[in-house]
């Protein structure tokens, strides 16, 4: 049977892209973003980094695998919306819980499917992201266009995303305690850090200095997160409170917050980096990662020269910065993320580099 085209995706130049809802059926303005990734909807779905943005799918198929209990990277899925080629609402799979549909209604998350996504995909590479509004296929394209001139995307996402109040994941064993910011912390990264012997207290995204040295933390992790880095001063001021102080770690919008601390800049990509694939190069070691990435923002490396900062990784695709550190005072970063086993392993070392550094500070303290 036919799906009913009830829903469309509306853009600012008129375009509109027909398709049948799943999901709730909430109107939405959100970002419109892309992703190539073949696999990990779920993990995609619950990734705060989405908070706000439409995520169009280039792979075709989705939903088939249905949503396994244990691989949420957050309790609450807060992604704006999501636009597929062709959803199943029928998964095959053993650790299926429930379907992408029925959870994306629970948490109030709406899609579209059927419509022509790669027509859309190239749309955003070629002019880049934008808003967009996903709402009935009845709504006339002058309301649709008056919604998207005078409706912004929420920029407040980080607050929105963090916890209110630190909790806990011990770590069995443990050598390490380690006190995460959290700025939409994803739960693969929690569980790395255990598996690496770490105690992990996370932390909200305000909090401060002397509260985080309160906890007496061998060292700091700074995590992913939606929106511009330029838009939690916060954390940028507790950077710089506590480096030299004790390691930090950064990942992702972690990575951008300490090269900004630092008195770097930051600039906002054309359509982002989001899927698995992306070739980076460590200079520090001249191996080749391959690496899963998600982020619109990218540190300008013409910025870094005078900071204290050393460029340490590239992106082989468009020259971007990939990482940084400051040798001096135990502290580096990436941009992309190691915890999503892209490679699958070429990254995981990197927490291993944090414990070392944390157990080095131990020696010399």
């Amino acid at each position: 049977m036919a799906e009913i085209m009830d829903r469309k995706i509306v853009l600012a130049d008129g375009s509109q892209y027909y398709g049948a809802g799943f999901g709730c059926r909430d109107e939405r303005v959100c970002e419109i973003v892309f992703n190539t990734s073949m696999a990990g909807y779920q993990e995609i779905l619950s990734d705060p980094s989405y908070t706000c943005q439409m995520v169009v799918m280039t792979y075709p198929l989705m939903g088939n695998y249905g949503m396994a209990a244990e691989d949420y990277e957050t309790a609450v899925p807060t992604i704006g919306a999501l636009a597929v080629r062709r959803y199943n609402d029928r998964p095959s799979n053993f650790r299926s819980a429930d379907t992408l549909g029925a959870v994306m209604e629970r948490y109030g998350i709406p899609g579209i499917q059927g419509i022509d996504t790669r027509k859309l995909a190239r749309s955003i590479r070629d002019r880049g992201s934008r808003k967009a509004l996903l709402t009935d296929a009845a709504t006339p394209l002058e309301r649709a266009l008056e919604i998207l001139r005078t409706r912004d995307v929420p920029r407040d996402t980080v607050p929105r995303v963090s916890c209110k109040a630190p909790w806990e994941s011990p770590a069995e064993n443990a050598r390490f305690h380690v006190a995460a910011i959290d700025c939409g912390i994803k739960m693969n990264i929690v569980r790395s850090l255990n598996a690496k012997g770490c105690s992990v207290t996370v932390l909200p995204y305000d909090t401060t200095a002397e509260q985080v040295l309160a906890l007496r933390p061998d060292g700091l992790f700074l995590s992913n997160g939606p929106g511009d880095p330029e838009d939690v001063p916060q954390v940028i001021g507790l950077v710089r409170a506590l480096r030299g102080k004790l390691p930090i770690f950064g990942i992702c919008l972690g990575h951008q917050i300490i090269s900004l601390a630092y008195g770097a800049g930051t600039y906002k990509l054309k359509f982002g980096h989001r899927g698995g694939n992306h070739p980076v190069r460590d200079l520090t070691t001249g191996r080749i990662e391959i690496t899963s990435q998600n982020h619109s923002y990218a540190v300008d490396e013409g910025s870094l020269a005078g900071t204290g900062l050393e460029l340490t990784h590239v992106n082989l695709l468009d020259g971007t910065v990939e990482g940084v550190r400051c040798v001096p005072d135990r502290i580096f970063s990436v941009q992309y993320h190691p915890e999503s086993a892209p490679g699958p392993q070429d990254s995981g070392h990197l927490f291993d580099r944090f414990t070392a550094m944390m157990e080095e500070a131990k020696r010399h303290a």
